[in-house]
């Protein structure tokens, strides 16, 4: 008995032993890297089984969503510019009862819708999503629509372009690229076109792959900015001399757009000109302002308003970026709704009772010129008499107590002052020293250099008559004689050389010398 009680004890203890044996052999224990694994396997199960379904977020349904997007901005863009040529059409429609007949040359640049969408994005604008969604649009759209925009004869095209000679690239934007060049080895333009390495394209093309529907979509902006060149005209507005389509980058048609070429409009070198030179940028700026203000298409805001957006031609400021202006007025139900929102300063502007922020428009445009322009280049060196009126100016147009009305009569009368000589009625103008004319001769050498001067190795100024060429010669201590010339600036005053002496006199039947009588 004894005996059989240890067999069985042992047998026992035998198959716990072999039971322990065999779990830690046969059976799996847990893997951390497995379960990794078989996790993902099912995840991989799940993506696939959602793969089609409303919430499959990845992969094709990500680029689907993607294509929709692109394809809601390109309607929305075609949308906006067929709504500047309807309002012009309108106006035209208005004052001359008839349409004007567009020429067949023009009819490539009229037709602006994207014909060479996919077939997903063209299933997508098919009106199945619901009106709220895309708001009500100002046309019906239909992919084989084309806008007339009725543009007046240009003088330039692609014949032109094919004989271009000295391209140089001057800079470029988010959309476009800008080049300098010369056409039939004469005139010289400028050449914007869409740059496919700028950031539209680029952001456009990793979101939706489409390089043709991206371009399409960036072209449409050079193509409002050409209406806008066309349909507002002013000298201080760049002028559009034509355009062009051609293959490029394997993308069809292309746009290049010819216009007048200007200068680069550089802050820190105005600070450096005469206050004569600066006025005129300002007066020019109001002067824009002002037909923007009252244009036939409606008070025109420029979004995008920035030095950049401007160059100078023949000494006139012009604005020759358009692509981010505006005609619509901001809707409103409260003043509340219109803020206006500056680095410096914020205002707020009454609503009206047509439900429009008032003179909103026309509001910003100025604040950006006092805060860009007037503040830097209207007080700065201006004669003496003048300075209390620009800063009655530029106080009241940062405080935006005039409207662009209120601003352009103040500057005219300043300029009136100017150009007439009356600022200079309360100076003294008793000369120091007498002076001896010289009649047709001038001085050759003898130079000295001042600030500022409209050459940068003489002393070269602008005077209104010979008086007051000898109050700015006694104010230089170096200054023994100046010289008359029979060229004028913008205003019509006189330009006159500053010398320090006067040994080197010759004959010139265009100017007059006067010396300092030294007793």
């Amino acid at each position: 008995m004894k005996r059989r009680k240890v067999a069985v004890a042992a047998g026992f203890c035998l198959s716990f032993l072999l039971g322990t044996l065999l779990n830690v052999f046969f059976i799996p224990a847990f893997d951390p890297l497995q379960q990794q694994q078989q996790q993902q396997q099912h995840n991989a199960g799940v993506t696939h089984s959602l793969a089609g379904s409303p919430l499959d977020m990845s992969g094709e349904a990500e680029r689907s969503g993607s294509r929709w997007d692109l394809a809601r901005q390109i309607r929305e863009r075609y949308e906006e510019v067929v709504r500047y040529q309807q309002r012009r059409q309108e106006q035209a429609q208005a004052a001359a009862g008839s349409r004007l007949v567009m020429r067949a040359r023009e009819r490539r640049l009229m037709d602006l819708t994207p014909q060479r969408l996919s077939s997903s994005e063209r299933s997508l604008l098919k009106p199945k999503a619901p009106p709220a969604a895309l708001g009500t649009p100002a046309v019906p759209w239909d992919p084989r629509a084309k806008v007339e925009l009725s543009l007046s004869p240009l003088r330039l095209g692609c014949r032109d372009i094919s004989n271009v000679t000295n391209v140089h690239y001057l800079g470029s934007g988010y959309t476009k690229a800008v080049y300098k060049a010369v056409l039939n080895r004469s005139l010289a333009v400028a050449l914007k076109s869409v740059d496919f390495g700028g950031h539209d394209i680029d952001s456009c093309v990793k979101l939706s792959g489409s390089l043709e529907d991206c371009y399409r979509l960036a072209s449409y902006k050079i193509i409002k900015e050409m209406i806008l060149l066309q349909r507002l005209r002013h000298p201080n507005i760049l002028q559009l001399y034509g355009y062009c389509y051609q293959d490029s980058n394997d993308i069809s048609d292309t746009l290049t757009a010819i216009t007048e070429l200007g200068s680069p409009l550089e802050m820190i070198q105005l600070l450096q000109t005469s206050w004569e030179d600066r006025f005129r940028i300002c007066f020019s700026l109001v002067r824009l302002l002002h037909y923007l203000a009252h244009s036939p298409l409606g008070s025109v805001t420029l979004l995008d308003f920035r030095p950049r957006q401007f160059v100078i031609v023949d000494g006139e400021l012009k604005v020759t970026d358009l692509d981010d202006a505006s005609i619509e007025e901001t809707s409103c139900t409260t003043h509340r709704d219109c803020f206006m929102e500056f680095p410096a300063r914020n205002f707020t502007l009454p609503c009206s009772v047509e439900g429009k922020c008032q003179r909103m428009n026309e509001k910003r445009n100025l604040y950006n010129a006092y805060r860009f322009f007037f503040t830097y280049l209207l007080p700065h060196s201006a004669p003496p008499s003048l300075r209390p009126l620009l800063d009655v100016i530029v106080n009241a147009t940062g405080e935006l107590q005039w409207g662009i009305d209120e601003t352009a009569v103040h500057l005219e009368r300043v300029l009136h002052l100017y150009k007439s000589g009356m600022y200079l009625q309360n100076t003294t103008r008793t000369p120091r020293s007498d002076y001896r004319r010289v009649p047709a001769a001038a001085i050759v050498s003898d130079s000295y250099r001042c600030w500022p001067s409209y050459h940068h190795k003489e002393c070269l100024l602008s005077v209104f008559d010979v008086s007051e060429a000898i109050e700015v010669c006694e104010s230089y201590s170096q200054c023994k004689a100046f010289v008359l010339t029979n060229q004028t600036t913008w205003t019509g005053r006189q330009l006159v050389y500053f010398k320090m002496g006067s040994t080197s006199i010759v004959p010139d039947h265009d100017k007059t010398t006067y010396v300092k009588v030294i007793d």
